[in-house]
């Protein structure tokens, strides 16, 4: 995917800084849900750099998204390199995404700054639920689970072919499992896969039966939410997928994940790469009156003549 480089090429400013649970949480009992499977270990060094050309700049701030541990994913840092006057916070977005903010207060004309992170990123595989049965759609949501019932940037989820078909689709199945299976063969078989193509959203992709894996993944979230069933885009390096919503027989909430482009994937995700963030309805870090899909980097700031130029450094490296 070339048109998001927000997440396309995933910015590892900083990670384990950040206040965590360790990972002795993560062995808890993971219920009757998906289980951890295999973990696939991987160093990743990234961070940005600034220059001042034609002349010098100032207050500059850069944000930049960082993974954050999930119940399938660790992440710890290994070493780190920030210039001399390079100032650097962090910030939690909605309990969805951590954040690392810079801020640079003066660079003279020619000068160059930067913050390099290098860390260590333990991502799970996911293992299906043993009793699929079990699991039901509930209208008993919890605070940080229902916002995921409403519309999203190109996840159009109260338009009404959207609700429509959703609920032409959720009339299927046996159980509530099988439902949401239901949605998920459905966006599979009527959209073809098209790489490359401009983002066009959940109901371009239910109309014209293509897109690329952001299409899907915004389809089949929106017919899940026109159905009454919160669900969220996760993003990887270069690829994202989708998370629904179910409770087990006991009351008790999981997020299951499902791979709509690439290898069939439901309830589980043989996928080890990286998660980057999850969610898909921020407030732009540069205009707060801009919702968007994905927390990307950004850089403002400069003035007294110069221009920031700035680049984000992102390379694995070998374990």
């Amino acid at each position: 995917m070339s048109r998001t480089a927000g997440f396309c090429f995933f910015i590892l400013l900083s990670i384990a800084i950040l206040p965590r649970p360790l990972w002795a949480q993560f062995k808890e009992d993971q219920g009757k849900g998906w289980r951890l499977g295999e973990a696939v270990v991987s160093k990743w060094q990234a961070g940005i750099v600034v220059k001042a050309v034609a002349g010098a700049c100032r207050n500059m701030v850069g944000t930049a998204p960082l993974p954050r541990d999930w119940p399938e994913q660790q992440v710890e840092i290994v070493e780190e390199d920030f210039s001399p006057g390079v100032t650097v916070q962090y910030r939690t977005v909605d309990n969805l995404v951590d954040q690392m903010v810079v801020k640079i207060p003066s660079l003279p004309n020619g000068r160059e700054a930067h913050a390099l992170v290098t860390v260590e990123v333990r991502r799970h595989v996911q293992l299906p639920p043993p009793d699929t049965t079990i699991f039901r759609i509930t209208d008993k949501l919890p605070a940080d689970v229902r916002v995921f019932l409403g519309p999203s940037p190109k996840i159009e989820s109260r338009d009404p072919k959207i609700m429509e078909q959703a609920k032409t689709l959720i009339a299927q199945g046996s159980t509530d499992w099988e439902k949401l299976r239901s949605i998920y063969n459905f966006v599979r078989e009527h959209v073809k896969y098209k790489s490359g193509a401009p983002l066009r959203g959940a109901v371009y992709a239910l109309k014209e039966g293509v897109g690329d894996c952001e299409d899907m993944t915004s389809l089949f979230v929106a017919l899940c939410r026109a159905a009454g069933v919160p669900a969220r885009t996760v993003w990887v390096p270069g690829h994202c997928y989708g998370e629904f919503y179910l409770v087990d027989d006991e009351g008790r909430g999981y997020w299951f994940p499902c791979q709509l482009a690439g290898s069939e994937a439901f309830g589980e995700m043989p996928d080890p790469r990286p998660i980057l963030q999850k969610g898909d309805n921020f407030r732009s870090p540069v205009n707060s009156r801009e919702r968007v899909r994905y927390l990307a980097e950004s850089l403002t700031g400069g003035g007294l003549g110069g221009e920031p130029q700035v680049q984000f450094i992102r390379k694995q490296l070998a374990n």
